[in-house]
């Protein structure tokens, strides 16, 4: 790695703030939602959102509790969380990953799974081109027999599985 890439992309204390602040966004998510649906006590016991609603006020506390301890450590604030280098090697895989997870709705599994392994052996394994062939559709073609066949498990296909009509 080259020194930029040591340098630091986000610090402990950066990366407890916001998660910290998204938990809390999700507990008052809950609250509201609980509140909404009805979080008192009715004739005939608790209603729906009762013991949901607590949850939520526990995980809002909490998340501020971790919230304020975050801010107040200094030490965590000079600590690294990750490299740029580190951040650099995680989005080039979580890129095409989910580019492969939206691809699946317009592709089907099948066909975005064979682009998906193909284009990892090629670019991160340094495959030729025939072993990639083999490999990506050998892949496809054996999960589409296990599943689709043996298993009679039908998962999510797309054009060209209807153009060769195995819809």
């Amino acid at each position: 790695m080259s020194n930029n890439d040591d340098r630091s992309a986000a610090s402990m204390r950066t990366l407890d703030l916001v998660v910290a602040g998204l938990i809390f966004l999700l507990g008052a998510l809950a609250v509201y939602d609980s509140w909404r649906i009805g979080a008192g006590w009715a004739e005939d016991g608790p209603q729906s959102g009762y013991f949901p609603f607590y949850v939520g006020l526990l995980i809002c506390g909490s998340s501020l509790v971790t919230f304020v301890r975050s801010f107040r450590d200094a030490r965590a604030a000079g600590q690294s969380f990750v490299s740029v280098g580190q951040l650099r090697m995680v989005i080039s895989m979580l890129v095409p990953t989910a580019i492969y997870v939206a691809a699946i709705g317009y592709l089907g599994i099948y066909l975005a799974s064979t682009l998906f392994i193909g284009l990892f052996m090629v670019w991160l394994g340094k495959y030729g081109w025939a072993k990639t062939a083999m490999v990506s559709v050998g892949v496809s073609a054996v999960f589409f027999m296990l599943f689709e066949i043996w298993f009679l498990v039908p998962l999510p296909k797309g054009p060209l599985e209807a153009a060769l009509g195995l819809n």
